[in-house]
């Protein structure tokens, strides 16, 4: 079934114009660098917000890496030839063929797309109308051009999405406690990469940002008057 699938869309993709080709190709490594620069925004927009957010922020990137990591030792293991060489009678692929030894199952593509959708959702819930379509089109990309199976961009982006979960859900107190004390550290790097934190209002004065207040705790009686 996958087989029949996969013929009538890279059937279908032969005759689509071929500006439409190109930009499904470059789609494919286009998409990768559009999320890479979410996780940049994502990270910017958490910097004066709490630390379970700047905590969500810095996983999000770490838990889709994760994610290819684990599609990587899951390909290795099934050793699945790609469709461009094995399926008979289909159309040549529109970008070359991977090399013997590069297998198809599961896509990476797809399970680095699925990590980053659902991970730069958990950390940016706005963005989801956004990554969701783009992880869709990422994995749809990966057969139209004619490197992958259907069912090997269905399990990627469902695996890259359930790694990203677990990885994000299990680490998050960690890093939260981490982005805590990089925030009250003395070292500047610390405190610029953690951000300022929300601000915190202190009695009878305007409200300071969180490293501000936390300093401020931090100073002798005398120093405060």
């Amino acid at each position: 079934m996958s087989q029949d699938l996969y013929r009538d869309i890279t059937d279908f993709a032969h005759d689509t114009p071929g500006w439409l080709q190109l930009v499904a190709e470059l789609w494919t490594e286009a998409g990768l660098l559009l999320f890479g620069v979410l996780f940049l925004v994502g990270w910017w927009r958490a910097r004066p917000a709490g630390s379970r957010a700047m905590a969500l922020a810095v996983l999000a990137p770490l838990g889709t890496a994760f994610g290819y990591v684990v599609s990587e030792l899951l390909k290795s293991v099934v050793d699945e030839e790609r469709p461009c060489r094995a399926v008979a009678g289909a159309a040549q692929s529109i970008v070359e063929c991977p090399p013997y030894g590069d297998w198809s199952f599961p896509s990476n593509h797809s399970a680095i797309a699925g990590a980053a959708a659902v991970a730069l959702a958990l950390a940016w819930r706005g963005i989801v109308w956004l990554t969701v379509p783009m992880a869709l089109l990422m994995a749809f990309s990966r057969v139209f051009v004619g490197v992958h199976y259907p069912h090997d961009v269905a399990a990627g982006l469902v695996l890259g999405a359930l790694v990203a979960v677990l990885f994000v859900r299990l680490l998050t107190g960690p890093t939260r406690a981490l982005a805590d004390t990089m925030r009250t550290s003395r070292s500047a790097v610390a405190t610029w990469l953690a951000g300022p934190g929300p601000a915190v209002p202190v009695a009878g004065t305007a409200p300071v940002s969180g490293r501000a207040a936390n300093r401020r705790r931090r100073e002798p009686m005398h120093r405060r008057s």
